[in-house]
């Protein structure tokens, strides 16, 4: 393979101006800044439209290589798994995999791809989403992703200054949309998954963070998703929004320190609760259990003296 303009002995050639759509072509552009082998970097980008039933593999290859489908349909498989694929699809191709995948033979692909490698690009494949059991990903037929990938191809092949800076970019805008179309594929058995995945990941923060002043806006941030999103997925797999869980579990948290903590304070309480307003946290409170606080830690005062 040489990322001048083969991949896997394919011919390189592109006629321009045909009638006919499905005549097969092959372009591709090697990255021509080279920032070394332990960097972060585009190795190449390239179009194809695929003959019918053209077929790569089985093999492996040394790169992470990302496909995206512009037309037709065709059939990615790796050692855990077939998908049927189609255009929005895209696939992601992890080095020392085995991996084949083939175009259909009445309606071939059309599609884009790249590859990347260096220090960071497992971690920025994983922080996509993309793994092992989640290599594909379906995305919105007007995303940014065909457009990034046009235009690293455009910048490689005209080898413009900088070109190797603005292929990273569009490949970490890639990433991201990557992402965003793993999260938003919650419909399938695999979104289903993924969605009680992020709900957990959610009750974990909040019961780890639930002592600090924290808001859902940064609990959205540091987990690196959408407010709405979350919100709706939250309250799909809880049945609560996740302002109310977090009160809620604030308020559990405080009911504890009031039966087994009775040297603190109701204002020291609710500080360890991470609610810093005392009256806020007494309606609260009341809301939840039907009683102020102090009343509530009276309550139980009375019932121990009773038993005794």
């Amino acid at each position: 393979m040489t990322f001048g303009g083969m991949i896997d002995g394919e011919i390189l050639f592109r006629k321009e101006g045909l009638n006919d759509v499905n005549q097969p072509t092959y372009m591709s552009a090697a990255n021509p800044d080279f920032s070394g082998q332990d960097v972060l970097r585009v190795l190449f980008a390239g179009e194809s439209q695929t003959a019918p039933v053209h077929r790569l593999g089985p093999k492996i290859y040394d790169f992470y290589l990302f496909h995206y489908i512009e037309e037709g349909r065709g059939v990615f498989r790796t050692e855990k798994g077939t998908y049927r694929l189609r255009a929005g699809s895209g696939f992601m191709i992890e080095p020392d995999h085995l991996v084949s995948y083939e175009s259909d033979g009445s309606n071939p692909w059309r599609y884009r791809w790249l590859a990347f490698s260096g220090a960071g690009a497992k971690e920025l494949a994983r922080q996509a989403g993309f793994s092992d059991d989640s290599p594909v990903i379906h995305s919105t037929e007007n995303g940014p992703i065909p457009d990034a990938l046009s235009s690293i191809l455009s910048a490689f092949r005209e080898q413009r200054e900088g070109a190797g800076l603005a292929a990273l970019g569009y490949l970490y805008l890639i990433m991201a949309e990557a992402k965003h179309s793993l999260v938003s594929g919650a419909g399938s058995a695999e979104g289903e998954a993924h969605t009680q995945r992020i709900v957990k990941q959610m009750i974990h923060y909040m019961a780890s963070q639930y002592a600090y002043p924290i808001s859902i806006e940064e609990m959205c941030s540091g987990l690196g998703y959408n407010r709405a999103y979350l919100s709706r997925v939250f309250k799909k797999g809880t049945g609560m929004s996740p302002v109310t869980y977090l009160l809620k579990l604030r308020i559990d948290k405080a009911r504890h320190l009031l039966r087994d903590r009775p040297d603190l304070s109701i204002e020291q309480v609710a500080s360890s609760v991470g609610l810093t307003d005392p009256l806020y946290f007494s309606r609260q409170f009341k809301r939840f259990y039907g009683e102020a606080p102090s009343l509530y830690r009276h309550s139980l005062t009375g019932k121990r003296g009773t038993d005794e």
